[in-house]
């Protein structure tokens, strides 16, 4: 009899959520639910303009900004389908006749990856059942992001990478205590 393998934990990683938004600010009453579906928010990034040729444009009006935040504490990543549903609620729940007024895009950031959650299948996107869809967005590799083939336009820019890279030091320095 051979003994039991015991199965290593998963990767420890930090909550990330890009907010797409017609309004560049950080509004309080949405950080305060934000906080209580995720835990308190260690990071609010600047808002960047946000260019899609359009998609957004009939729902949530424009010009359109996206702006990052994490959230503190390391997480389980297995968890991402969860966070998924409960920012989904959250839309609906702000959501103006049937319509969102902000797009929650909940992922994780680890040490080797930005991984962002959808509700959209894609041929690299992976099932993670619930209807959710883990999206690997960018790369980490030799000091800097690196974009997929796949990432979109806005991420593949590049512009986010001062940002993404305050939430990877808070990361790196959480993982050491």
């Amino acid at each position: 009899m051979t003994p039991e393998k015991k199965i290593p934990p998963a990767p420890a990683c930090k909550k990330v959520l890009a907010l797409l938004t017609p309004e560049p600010v950080w509004e309080p009453d949405l950080c305060a639910a934000l906080e209580r579906l995720f835990g308190s928010i260690d990071y609010r990034g600047p808002f960047l303009p946000f260019e899609d040729g359009g998609y957004y444009a009939p729902e949530m009006g424009g010009p359109l900004h996206r702006g990052f935040a994490s959230f503190r504490g390391l997480s389980d990543p297995g968890e991402l389908a969860r966070w998924k549903a409960a920012a989904r609620a959250l839309e609906e729940a702000r959501s103006l006749g049937g319509k969102r007024t902000r797009n929650l895009d909940i992922g994780y950031l680890d040490p080797d990856k930005l991984v962002l959650a959808s509700f959209k299948p894609g041929p690299r996107k992976i099932y993670l059942g619930e209807g959710v869809w883990a999206d690997m967005v960018l790369g980490y590799s030799r000091g800097d992001f690196e974009p997929t083939p796949w990432t979109f336009p806005d991420f593949r820019s590049g512009r986010y990478n001062a940002s993404l890279g305050v939430i990877r030091e808070k990361l790196k320095a959480e993982m050491r205590r």
